[in-house]
């Protein structure tokens, strides 16, 4: 069940930006860090994820370290941008599972998507056999990152 926007207090952001960089602290461990008792930190947790403001929690894996190490980003134009259209691509594209992002955006391009697979080859046949396959599209564009100096799926708080 998620509850209606909820107002979040300075307290509230604290105990988001400690979950956001241990999201295995204890309820006593950040009721002492705030000074609480464990009870409200427990409610207010709780109160956060029912409003759906904490979405969920997920391990952080090293892609190195999985055989993953190779991210490219690739933008895409549509022919078409009727919406049945923009969802059927949607659809479609998150169903491959070397996709970890996509974003619709504005500029020369229509999506920009995060893909990460083990090397050139595999995103070749990510190309040629999923991506190429797919109806409406005019162009897509690769790029592959180098390096990557920052990665981080905390949202600023």
């Amino acid at each position: 069940m998620v509850l209606p926007d909820i107002k979040l207090d300075a307290i509230d952001l604290v105990i988001l930006r400690r979950l956001q960089t241990d999201a295995f602290i204890t309820h006593k461990e950040m009721a002492a860090e705030l000074g609480m008792t464990v009870t409200p930190v427990y409610e207010r947790i709780r109160r956060l994820e029912r409003s759906g403001v904490i979405k969920g929690y997920a391990a952080l894996i090293d892609r190195q370290k999985v055989g993953k190490p190779q991210v490219a980003i690739c933008t895409v134009s549509l022919k078409e941008h009727a919406l049945p259209l923009l969802q059927k691509f949607q659809e479609a594209v998150s169903a491959f599972p070397e996709v970890t992002e996509i974003l619709h955006i504005a500029g020369n391009h229509d999506y920009l998507l995060k893909v990460i697979v083990a090397d050139m080859n595999e995103y070749q046949q990510f190309i040629v056999h999923k991506l190429a396959t797919l109806d409406n599209i005019s162009h897509a564009q690769s790029s592959f990152v180098l390096t990557e100096v920052k990665n981080s799926v905390a949202t600023p708080l």
